[in-house]
């Protein structure tokens, strides 16, 4: 598993080690305790992904009120 830094990582590392996590979890090889830790981590790596990605969508509304449409308008007419 990919160790954890101390700042938080990037949506693309995040779900990275997310889809490691899943894959250890997978195999059926962990212990019972090392399947709650991955358990555990997974938990926090899913949270970190939806937050960032809502803030992600949030920035995409906000640019879609005043950029965005007026740049889909101008593209109507081409």
């Amino acid at each position: 598993m990919v160790a954890k830094s101390p700042k938080t990582p990037s949506f693309e590392a995040a779900l990275s080690e997310l889809e490691q996590v899943v894959s250890e979890m997978e195999s059926g090889k962990l212990s019972l305790e090392d399947s709650l830790a991955a358990y555990k981590r997974g938990a926090e790596l899913l949270g970190l992904c939806r937050n960032r990605l809502d803030e992600a969508q949030q920035q995409v509304r906000a640019l879609e009120d005043g950029v965005l449409k007026n740049i889909s308008v101008a593209d109507g007419d081409a």
